[in-house]
């Protein structure tokens, strides 16, 4: 079997046997975890293993090509995983973090395989029963709830990020990696950035914020409870809030392309029930949730350019499809038009 874009099968062989023990010559086998659209995730079984019980690890790497230079942080993203490996906040133990290009042509880290589920189309949880369903809800939402109660300082993460003032390094981060991403124009963007920078809301203490949180994005067990939390590329600290309205903009299909998220199938939290759920694992002020929940579907939009043109570049380890490349620039006009339209509703600061 040919190995996948973005992996040199021979040092890493010898980079896995550096670290875990017991891998042969021609032993690995590497496949691309599809559905990601930014950092490339691949599953690593060792082949010699597989017969007795077998032993398998998932390789997180930056795309291939050109990236931005705040983006697709290896070491910070192994740094965060690490930090919440007691905290209560299930994520995936660590085996190692290589930050020698000569490796693997880029830094990249790998953590144990989760063995779940994870639900990432309607068809997928269709097959789920409706009170795991609704139970994979709850624990999303408790999950979030339990990140955001954690105490930065306690995990050693105090130094993350600048810890005031979230929602104003979004708005200057997301529109900025916009304007260097982008290769066209993208009506709306630039004028919902502006209502969102004169209606900020205050922020209500400091929170690790995951950035994607999702059900997606989390490996789930059979009974509906999340087994670990994945995709922490975009963590920072600052305004936890974000993370709920994420939650709540990816129940909206524009978020998926036009097609339903799996959250859609019933049995899943609404919208409402997302907010109702959080206030109650929760004290903080949610009157301004409406806010939140406009800047995230900027915010999508904003990164879905960024995926759009990598992809349109062919940096996204044979991935690129020409349908694919299509709906994702579809996909920014209508989210931006839906972010527009949301923060137009926002009350006026006086």
């Amino acid at each position: 079997m040919a190995s996948p874009a973005g992996i040199d099968v021979s040092k890493l062989t010898r980079w896995f046997d550096d670290q875990v023990g017991g891998i042969d010559s021609d032993s690995l086998v590497f496949e691309l975890i599809t559905g990601g659209r930014s950092n490339l995730t691949y599953t690593v079984s060792d082949g010699v293993a597989l017969g007795n019980g077998g032993r398998r690890w998932v390789l997180r790497r930056p795309p291939l090509g050109h990236v931005l230079a705040t983006a697709h942080d290896m070491v910070r993203e192994h740094r965060i995983i690490s930090a919440l490996a007691d905290s209560g906040v299930p994520v995936p133990g660590m085996i190692g973090l290589c930050e020698d290009n000569d490796v693997n042509g880029a830094p990249f880290y790998v953590m144990e395989f989760v063995p779940g589920l994870v639900v990432r189309d309607v068809d997928t949880a269709q097959e789920v029963p409706v009170a795991v369903r609704h139970r994979m809800s709850q624990s999303l939402v408790e999950v979030l709830a339990r990140l955001h109660d954690i105490d930065v300082g306690a995990v050693g993460l105090t130094d993350l990020s600048r810890q005031g003032g979230y929602i104003e390094r979004q708005l200057k981060r997301w529109s900025t990696q916009f304007e260097k991403s982008t290769t066209r124009v993208v009506p709306g963007v630039l004028e919902t950035f502006e209502i969102l920078a004169s209606r900020i809301p205050t922020q209500q203490g400091v929170g690790i914020v995951h950035g994607d949180y999702r059900l997606d994005n989390c490996m789930m067990t059979p009974e509906g409870q999340v087994a670990a939390v994945l995709d922490w590329e975009l963590c920072t600290l600052g305004d936890v809030l974000a993370d709920v309205a994420g939650m709540i903009a990816y129940t909206d299909d524009l978020t998926t392309g036009g097609t339903p998220p799996p959250t859609s199938v019933a049995g899943f939290h609404t919208s409402d029930e997302i907010k109702d759920a959080y206030g109650r694992h929760s004290n903080r002020d949610l009157t301004e949730l409406d806010y939140y929940v406009a800047f995230a579907y900027w915010r999508i939009a904003c990164i879905v350019e960024g995926v759009y043109t990598r992809y349109a570049a062919g940096v996204m380890g044979n991935q690129e499809d020409p349908w694919l490349v299509e709906v994702l620039g579809q996909r920014v006009f209508e989210l931006a038009q839906v972010a527009h339209q949301s923060a137009s509703r926002l009350p006026k600061v006086h």
